[in-house]
C-alpha cells in the first residue's frame, strides 16, 4: 500500500475527520507509496493532487520493483489509480535497474501491480544498450513483461525494427515483435519482413516461426533475397538458418535455390543444403536437383550429391549422376558415379563413370575407368 509523507500526515487526518463529520462510512484505502514535493489540494469528489510527485513500489523483501517521478499525480476518488502527468521512471527486477521509462503521462493501477504509460514512451535497458519506443506501455513487474503498443520501434546498435506491437522480456531480454514487423541490421546489412519476429537481444539472434523475406545489400543493391517459413539469423556470426520452403535468389550468379532446409553463410557466401535442392540458372534455364548441396556463390560453384540429376533448358538433355560440380560462369559440369546422359535430338543414352562438359550445348563426353566400358544405345 502506498505510505504518505510525514509531511502530509497532518492533513490526512485533517481530510479523515472531515469525511467523518459529514458521514462518510470509511475511507478507501490509498496507493502504497507517495512522496510530495510541494502542494496538496483536493478537488472534486475527493481527488487529490499532488505536485513533484515520486511514487514508488517494493516487494515481499523491500527491493524496488518501481519507482516513476512525475509533475503531478491525481488519485481517483478510492485512491486506487494514480494518474501521473510528464512520468520519468525506474523499473527493477529483484532490486536491480533494468528499464528507464519515460512518456508523457502515466497511470498507475492494481495497487501498483500495473504502470501504464502513454504518448512518446521511450524505454531504455541499460545492461544491453536497447531502446524501445511506441504510443503506450504497460509493466507488469509480476511477470517481468513490458508490453508496448502501436508504433513500436526497437534501437540497437546490431538491430533496428518495427512493429505494432512488442513484449519485452526482462529476464530474457528477449523482445517478441508482432504485426507488419520490419528489421534491419547493419553488419551484415539485411532487411527482413514478416508478421512475427522474436529478438533475443543478449544472444545477438533473431528468430521467425512465420514466413519471412530477407533482403541483402551491398552498396545500397540488393545481392539476395530469401524467403522461407522459419529463420534464425545469428547477428554475431553472421549465419542465417532456414527451414521449410525455403527460396534464395541470388543476383551474381543469377541462380535460385530451392530446399527446404538451408544455412546461408552471409561471411563465406555459401548456401548449404543436408535436404533435396533444386538449382536453377535463371538466364541459361538449366536446372540440377539432389539429395544434398552446397552452393559457393562467391566462387560462383555449385557441388551436389546423391540421386543428381541435370535438365537442359529444353528438356533437350539430362545428365544422372551421384556426384555433380558445376562451375556456373562457363556452364561446365563434372558428374561422377553412376552417370548416365540422355540426348533428345538425335536420340539416345550413354552410361559410364564420368562425365564431363555443358549440358545447355549438348556437349557432354562420358568416360569410365580402366577395364569398365562406356555404353551408348541409340534409339532409332
Amino acid at each position: 500500500m502506498f505510505l504518505y509523507s510525514k509531511r502530509c500526515l497532518k492533513f490526512f487526518i485533517l481530510i479523515f475527520m472531515v469525511y467523518s463529520l459529514s458521514g462518510c462510512k470509511s475511507e478507501p484505502k490509498p496507493l502504497n507509496q507517495v512522496q510530495e514535493d510541494t502542494n496538496v489540494t483536493e478537488k472534486i469528489e475527493g481527488s487529490l493532487v499532488f505536485k513533484n510527485v515520486t511514487l514508488d513500489q517494493s516487494d515481499k523483501q523491500g527491493r524496488p520493483l518501481w519507482k516513476v517521478t512525475g509533475d503531478k499525480a491525481t488519485y481517483s476518488p478510492d485512491r486506487k489509480i494514480a494518474y501521473i502527468e510528464k512520468p520519468n521512471g525506474d523499473l527493477y527486477q529483484d532490486g536491480k535497474l533494468i528499464l528507464q521509462v519515460s512518456a508523457q503521462s502515466g497511470e498507475i493501477l492494481e495497487n501498483g501491480e500495473i504502470v501504464f504509460l502513454k504518448g512518446q514512451v521511450t524505454a531504455t535497458d541499460p545492461r544491453n544498450g536497447a531502446v524501445l519506443r511506441g504510443d503506450e506501455s504497460e509493466w507488469k513487474p509480476k511477470e517481468d513483461l513490458l508490453v508496448i503498443r502501436n508504433n513500436v520501434k526497437g534501437n540497437h546498435p546490431k538491430l533496428q525494427a518495427s512493429a505494432k506491437e512488442g513484449r519485452y522480456l526482462s529476464r530474457t531480454q528477449n523482445l517478441e515483435l508482432i504485426g507488419q514487423v520490419a528489421a534491419i541490421s547493419k553488419d551484415p546489412n539485411l532487411q527482413m519482413k514478416t508478421e512475427r519476429l522474436l529478438w533475443q537481444i543478449e544472444q545477438q539472434k533473431v528468430i521467425g516461426n512465420k514466413r519471412i523475406f530477407i533482403e541483402r545489400y551491398k552498396n545500397k543493391v540488393v545481392t539476395e533475397r530469401v524467403e522461407a517459413d522459419n529463420s534464425e539469423v545469428n547477428l554475431k556470426a553472421n549465419i542465417a538458418t532456414l527451414k521449410k520452403n525455403v527460396q534464395l535468389t541470388s543476383v551474381e550468379p543469377p541462380v535460385v535455390i530451392s530446399s527446404n532446409s538451408a544455412v546461408w553463410n552471409l561471411n563465406d557466401k555459401t548456401v548449404v543444403s543436408d535436404q533435396p535442392v533444386r538449382i536453377v540458372h535463371q538466364q541459361e534455364k538449366v536446372m540440377v536437383t539432389a539429395n544434398r548441396g552446397r552452393v559457393d556463390l562467391g566462387k560462383k560453384v555449385v557441388r551436389l550429391t546423391g540421386g543428381v540429376q541435370g535438365e537442359g533448358s529444353r528438356k533437350q538433355s539430362k545428365l544422372y549422376a551421384n556426384q555433380l560440380t558445376w562451375d556456373i560462369p562457363t556452364q561446365q559440369m563434372e558428374a561422377s558415379g553412376n552417370v548416365i546422359y540422355e540426348q533428345v535430338s538425335p536420340q539416345f543414352n550413354t552410361t559410364g563413370d564420368k562425365a564431363v562438359g555443358n549440358l545447355e550445348a549438348q556437349d557432354i563426353l562420358v568416360t569410365s575407368g580402366v577395364g569398365e566400358r562406356v555404353v551408348t544405345e541409340i534409339i532409332p
